[in-house]
């Protein structure tokens, strides 16, 4: 175990980390579908209201279709948004053809946070069972932002931000940018 992850363990650092954790983070919001608009993107709407609420501005809103080009071309430009320093993607995490978004952001990350996925896999299986394992949501850092990739379903987006996203969006964000 690393000395801040030990420290953080041990409690030694866990009021620095809760205070991180409570920082305001602009954060984009990108949606991946063939079929949604941006009225009909119940889950996109979900992330963004949540961030809003927990005081998280929102910067930007957007869909693009499943389609690994596009994918990478938005979250090449959220990374490179100075207004931007989170972002979510929700939809394309499954395992059908179409649902392409973890090899399109993966090659983009510099640093793949692993526990994000395993732990939004057990939280899934405590509410919904096996069918959690179709999931392939991830998070990691990238150029000094970090990107979370989440299922589309409401369900889905309630937990991963609810339980993970918003109780540690401001103590990653803060780490994406440290310095050695």
């Amino acid at each position: 175990m690393s000395h801040s992850a030990r420290a953080m363990h041990e409690g030694e650092g866990l009021g620095a980390h809760r205070a991180a954790a409570a920082s305001a983070v602009a954060t984009a919001v990108l949606t991946v579908s063939d079929t949604r608009t941006l009225e009909t993107d119940t889950g996109g709407a979900l992330v963004a209201e949540l961030l809003a609420s927990a005081g998280h501005p929102v910067a930007w809103r957007r869909i693009v279709r499943d389609e690994p080009a596009e994918i990478s071309a938005a979250v090449v430009g959220a990374l490179a948004d100075d207004g931007v320093r989170a972002l979510v993607v929700t939809g394309g995490t499954g395992v059908a053809p179409r649902d392409v978004t973890p090899e399109s952001v993966e090659p983009l990350l510099e640093r793949v946070i692993p526990g994000f996925g395993e732990l939004f896999r057990a939280l899934s299986f405590a509410e919904i069972g096996s069918a959690a394992l179709l999931s392939r949501s991830l998070a990691g850092l990238a150029r000094g932002r970090v990107v979370f990739v989440v299922p589309g379903s409401r369900g889905a987006v309630r937990l991963a931000l609810e339980r993970l996203v918003l109780p540690e969006i401001g103590h990653l964000a803060a780490e994406a940018v440290k310095t050695r």
